[in-house]
């Protein structure tokens, strides 16, 4: 990990893949999307890696909403 890359908080995420947040912590802790814990706890995801997998959806035809299996 490049110690300058920009990590993104689990609300900026969502708002590149238009979910609510806790949907992204949800996808976090079911390992499909990998996050960072802070010293203090929460979670952060590499930009690098939040982009790498909205190109790679976008470019299977599902836009730039992330379809989860059992998304609730």
């Amino acid at each position: 990990m490049d110690p300058r890359e920009r990590l993104l908080t689990p609300g900026e995420v969502a708002a590149l893949f238009r979910v609510d947040p806790k949907t992204v912590t949800r996808w976090a802790a079911a390992g499909r999307i990998h996050s960072i814990r802070t010293p203090g706890g929460h979670r952060r995801f590499l930009e690098s890696e939040v982009r790498a997998l909205l190109q790679e959806l976008s470019g299977e035809g599902h836009g730039t909403k992330y379809h989860a299996d059992n998304d609730s």
